[in-house]
């Protein structure tokens, strides 16, 4: 596995550092035996200059050519969110890693090392949700996926951020050595050993306020009525604007269409009302303005990626606490 040596690591890269060492890095001589051999191997970047941990291992870049199965589990947020470019020694490591016949995954922004290095090229890839449209935009030759929790090219394998990762870890030990085994090591991480849906369902399907204000009025006021039967001509004449300017300013502002502003908009209040409330479904279907339940059930199996019941019971409502006594 690919770790930044002398970079200092955020906490918020841990999980996915942590995960392959978790999956592949302890001996389950009772599942397996031999189990995995995990070797981290540093980039040999110089000392670390920000906040977090910092790594040395005894394991280089040139170690990666030989291995069975590479994997990055990130690259630093510098070179996802401001474009600085990735180490070339990394890129030619990878490279000479893949050319050698090793199996190549990557854990969330991981992503954006195997497509520099040219390994997504014409191929269906994912990544953390918040990461895709970035990932899309800097490598059109890559068919980015973002409602999966993994992509399993065979030799190349990639993920979505955060626990994705750990669901392709799992994916991986039951290619390698049998569902059997993959259930049993789930069921001591408890965890499940197969998650149902993608990660559409975690998707924040609510588009950024647009810099436009003349359309912030109109689009407030489109929120505040998604119960309603609403047309395009509806938000423009309310705009004070023609259905075609309409459509022109609301698609540069948001980058979408109004109707499917509109059926995201939708789409997040029925998942807020899931989320949060106990009604049945028939009322959040009318309640976010999706119509019958079969509707709803619809919509979500297709934006969502699972059923609306199977969506709200993974996000249980906690109980609210008792009441303190008066005077307490």
């Amino acid at each position: 596995m690919v770790v930044p040596e002398g970079i200092g690591i955020p906490s918020w890269d841990l999980y996915e550092l942590a995960i392959p060492c978790t999956v592949f890095g302890k001996p389950q001589p009772d599942l397996a035996d031999p189990w995995y051999d995990l070797r981290l191997c540093g980039t040999g970047d110089g000392p670390a200059d920000g906040p977090g941990l910092t790594l040395r291992s005894p394991h280089g870049l040139d170690d990666l050519v030989g291995a069975d199965t590479v994997i990055v589990p990130s690259v630093p947020d510098a070179c996802v969110e401001d474009g600085e470019p990735l180490p070339p020694d990394l890129i030619k490591a990878l490279r000479r890693a893949h050319e050698a016949g090793a199996r190549m995954v990557s854990l969330c922004t991981g992503a954006f090392a195997l497509a520099e290095a040219g390994l997504l090229d014409g191929r269906r890839a994912t990544a953390h949700w918040s990461h895709t449209a970035q990932l899309a935009a800097r490598y059109p030759e890559v068919e980015v996926d973002d409602s999966v929790l993994y992509v399993d090219n065979g030799d190349v394998l990639t993920s979505a951020g955060l626990t994705a990762g750990l669901d392709l870890c799992l994916h991986i030990v039951r290619r390698d050595l049998g569902a059997h085994v993959a259930n049993r090591l789930a069921r001591r991480m408890v965890v499940p050993a197969h998650r149902p849906g993608g990660q559409a369902q975690f998707v924040d399907l609510s588009v950024p306020a647009t810099d436009d204000g003349s359309l912030a009025p109109v689009l407030e006021w489109a929120r505040a009525h998604l119960d309603e039967p609403l047309t395009v001509e509806d938000l423009a004449r309310r705009a004070a604007m023609s259905p075609r300017t309409f459509y022109r300013r609301l698609r540069a502002a948001t980058g979408t269409t109004p109707l499917r502003w509109l059926l995201n908009q939708r789409l997040a209040r029925a998942q807020s009302l899931l989320e949060a409330t106990d009604l049945p479904v028939e009322k959040i279907g009318e309640l976010s303005g999706l119509g019958t339940a079969n509707n709803l059930r619809h919509h979500f199996l297709k934006h969502v990626g699972v059923p609306p019941g199977e969506y709200r019971r993974a996000f249980p409502r906690t109980p609210p606490s008792p009441q303190a006594p008066q005077g307490i």
